[in-house]
């Protein structure tokens, strides 16, 4: 066994005193694992053709400064070199990132992903600085049809099942209530639970995101719902189902055996197709254990994340009531879209920073902080007439209610855990 193999032993005793010995078969899968990283890395596919793009970007330039005929037309002018400011941005930032903790399918996707979101947090900065009305009209730019009011509907109108005056449907409360966003609830758990991996975090948030409909209802009325559109339509089916079919793929993940040749090494095409098929599967896969009643440090930094997206969350809802984007509009599916490939790597830094893999606050992670900050700001700043809304009295004393039991369990709990490891150690 070599120096290196031996030293890493060490220190895997060192950091766990539980473990008696390294398997020799984790050991060589280790070893497999990157000797496959190094064949892959000397493709054409992994390497990282800075020269190539340098040389593509300065012809596409050389095009538009030497025969391109410039329009009289400036506001044409400006959108396209925004346009160009932001590609050129992303190209720069995607060839010249750090990887990101994530292999597949190329570390380049995470590259692209990363230099996206830190193009989103610089438009939402740019909004932050604009006025109530011309925020609004800016979205004109990506579609002429934005920048108009939204109508207000409430889905909590008439809450009975069965309708006996609806002759021809007298089920037609619930089948009304079966939109495209059914299935858009139930994928998005299941994409929610690939990314958390916990069962008990992803049903408490989604039963907090449940519970604040009712809260902020007064201040959003497509919050209302009947009580089962809440409980049965959301939070059984389409969560709850989402949640479950998450964790069975959860499951096979983690029992797969993860072996990867080159595709350059592998001799007949039924085989190479398997292997392109596989770029699209995970490298390797990490088990979560959050931990998350094991220490107060541990107990606080997860119900920071749940307390996070549980705002990312409401802040989809409220950033189209407020710069006035419909539901269906296709900017809202491309934030949710961003934040699913954000959320995954953020997710993954926060767990890799809370189990001390790494002391550095990963920088996707960073973020995505700061772009829930930022969001949140401009709705503080151009939704007065949302939040002017008088809270209801019950609301308060529920939110309230909350915070102190939850202070009050926390007080207690890790009290008694602490004082339960003291008499241990007297022993």
């Amino acid at each position: 066994m070599s120096k290196r193999q031996t030293s890493k032993q060490s220190k895997l005793l060192i950091e766990h005193p539980n473990t008696t010995e390294i398997s020799e078969s984790e050991t060589r899968q280790n070893e497999k694992h990157s000797n496959s990283r190094i064949q892959e890395s000397n493709t054409y596919f992994w390497r990282a053709h800075t020269v190539t793009a340098l040389i593509i970007v300065s012809v596409v330039l050389v095009y538009v400064t030497m025969f391109e005929i410039p329009s009289a037309d400036s506001a044409f002018n400006m959108r396209r070199g925004v346009i160009a400011v932001t590609l050129v941005f992303i190209l720069v930032a995607t060839i010249h990132m750090p990887d990101g903790p994530f292999l597949r399918p190329h570390p380049v996707v995470w590259r692209l992903v990363m230099s996206c979101s830190i193009v989103y947090l610089l438009f939402l900065i740019f909004l932050l600085f604009q006025n109530h009305d011309d925020v609004r009209q800016f979205l004109v730019i990506f579609d002429p049809k934005l920048g108009r009011p939204l109508p207000e509907r409430t889905y909590a109108e008439d809450c009975r099942l069965y309708v006996p005056e609806n002759v021809e449907n007298p089920y037609f409360n619930m089948f009304d209530k079966m939109d495209v966003f059914v299935p858009c609830h139930f994928f998005g758990w299941w994409v929610k639970a690939l990314i958390l991996r916990d069962f008990w975090i992803l049903n408490i948030l989604s039963f907090l995101f449940e519970i604040m409909e009712y809260l902020l209802e007064h201040q959003l009325p497509n919050f209302g719902e009947c009580w089962w559109d809440h409980w049965i339509l959301d939070f059984v089916f389409c969560n709850g189902l989402g949640i479950c079919f998450g964790m069975l793929t959860l499951h096979y993940l983690s029992a797969k055996t993860y072996q990867w040749r080159s595709l350059y090494n592998i001799p007949t095409f039924k085989g190479k197709l398997k292997r392109a098929i596989g770029q699209f599967m995970p490298y390797s896969w990490t088990s979560f254990h959050w931990g998350y009643m094991e220490s107060l440090y541990r107990w606080l930094v997860i119900w920071c994340i749940v307390l996070f997206w549980m705002v990312m969350e409401l802040n989809t809802f409220y950033l189209k009531a407020i710069l006035w984007v419909p539901a269906n509009h296709i900017l809202n599916f491309y934030r949710v879209t961003l934040y699913a490939l954000i959320g995954s790597v953020s997710i993954r830094e926060m767990h890799d920073y809370l189990d001390d893999k790494t002391n550095i606050f990963g920088r996707q992670a960073w973020i995505t902080v700061f772009l829930i900050i930022v969001e949140v700001l401009i709705e503080i700043k151009f939704g007065e007439e949302i939040y002017s809304v008088p809270w209801p009295r019950w609301v308060v004393i529920v939110i309230v209610g909350s915070l102190i039991a939850w202070c009050l369990y926390t007080i207690f709990y890790f009290y008694s855990l602490a004082k339960i490891h003291s008499t241990k150690k007297s022993k």
